[in-house]
């Protein structure tokens, strides 16, 4: 008779314990990318490393393309109270996201070792007007990668080092009969045409804006545009371009329709898995060429950040997270598809190891990544630009012209 009111107030206790445990649990609901850089794999596994350190916070995972990611957030953070603890940010939203209050203001959180310890680059990726909004996560610039075999095959020593050069040695390997379009692009209207753009402005020195005006219909810009139509026009780029996305152009390229190639880092392991590949071993890279007495390499910054969200009920625990996903360890353990924001990962063996080439080539694009322009109206720029391209490419208009019309259309 006396174990039945013991066994009562043993069975009570236990449900408040568990009732107290259930109450201290933190869900936390975080937004990332589907495609390139770190796989969905790669975050589950980091995510679930972090539930494993961390019982009490518990971290919902949702993947969206690239293409949705922004539009996404968007909504999500317009609904009441908000969708999203944590979101994945590319670096030309800081500014239209901190106008619009959607990232929580983060710069007390940031330590000196934060700041020291991170590539210097790195930081433009979350910053604007001197706060910060985040911390760097993907650190990427798009790299020149090439066939090895095939310019051989062409008598090519090296591979070129300006753009002049790439398509000179294209022209070579398309009269020798070794590929019909030597070169595949992703120039589809998206921001992927952007970024190979931002990557030739660069190398031709050219701006987007001057004290806030836009510039981009002269100089190096317009340069950069005409080097695109002439490339495609010539026939010796791949006349898919137009329609290509980044996954087009790994895809190409690996399965050897391609001599030349310019992508994030996430294809140099791709390419090279036995598995997928037909071209690995066989695959080199180097940094996005220059242009002769303009510069010796160019880069633009394709990096991305992840913030908490300013409507989050549990920013630290959410700020744990991040720091967590951002750490040097965990970025460490996962760099095959997405390099460290971290310096010293450069001279770390378990970072280098098997990717020596790649490492070589982002010690050199990684320290003058180009800016998109830091505006809070990027996206009708972008858009405007985009249509720009495409017009230019299928000869609807004269670059300057439909680059002078993107000004008009851009509302800048």
């Amino acid at each position: 008779m006396c174990t039945q009111p013991n066994l009562l107030i043993g069975t009570a206790l236990a449900a408040v314990a568990f009732a107290s445990h259930a109450s201290a649990e933190t869900n936390l609901t975080a937004l990332f990318m589907a495609q390139s850089a770190y796989s969905e794999a790669d975050v589950h596994a980091m995510a679930e490393a972090f539930t494993k350190a961390n019982p009490d916070i518990h971290v919902n995972l949702e993947f969206v393309p690239y293409e949705g990611l922004r539009d996404k957030t968007l909504l999500a953070q317009g609904a009441a109270g908000g969708t999203y603890d944590i979101v994945l940010f590319d670096v030309i939203w800081p500014a239209e996201y901190a106008n619009s209050k959607i990232l929580l203001d983060v710069s007390s959180r940031i330590t000196d070792d934060m700041k020291q310890g991170v590539l210097p680059g790195a930081w433009s990726t979350v910053q604007y007007n001197g706060k910060f909004y985040g911390m760097p996560w993907i650190l990427d610039t798009k790299y020149l990668f090439y066939n090895k075999e095939i310019l051989e095959k062409a008598g090519i020593k090296a591979p070129p080092k300006t753009w002049d050069e790439l398509t000179a040695q294209a022209k070579t390997i398309k009269e020798k009969g070794l590929l019909d379009s030597p070169i595949a692009w992703s120039w589809a209207q998206a921001e992927a045409a952007i970024c190979d753009y931002t990557t030739l402005v660069s190398a031709y020195g050219g701006t987007f804006l001057e004290r806030g005006k836009p510039t981009f219909d002269e100089g190096g810009a317009l340069e950069a545009l005409k080097y695109m139509v002439s490339s495609y026009t010539s026939g010796v780029s791949n006349p898919n371009s137009k329609e290509f996305l980044e996954e087009d152009v790994r895809k190409v390229f690996q399965n050897g329709d391609a001599a030349f190639a310019l992508n994030w880092t996430y294809m140099y392991n791709l390419a090279n898995d036995l598995k997928e590949s037909k071209v690995a071993g066989k695959i080199g890279v180097v940094p996005a060429p220059g242009v002769a007495g303009v510069s010796k390499i160019s880069a633009m910054n394709g990096s991305m950040g992840l913030g908490v969200t300013a409507s989050s009920k549990h920013a630290d625990e959410a700020w744990k997270f991040v720091t967590y996903m951002t750490s040097q360890s965990t970025q460490n353990a996962y760099a095959r598809l997405s390099l460290p924001i971290w310096s010293s990962s450069y001279d770390d063996p378990s970072v280098t190891k098997g990717q020596e080439e790649l490492i070589a080539a982002a010690k050199q694009a990684l320290a003058v990544m180009y800016p998109r322009p830091a505006t809070p109206e990027y996206q009708q720029l972008s858009i405007s630009l985009q249509q720009a391209i495409q017009q230019s490419l299928l000869g609807q208009e004269k670059p300057e012209d439909a680059l002078k019309a993107a000004i008009d259309d851009s509302g800048l």
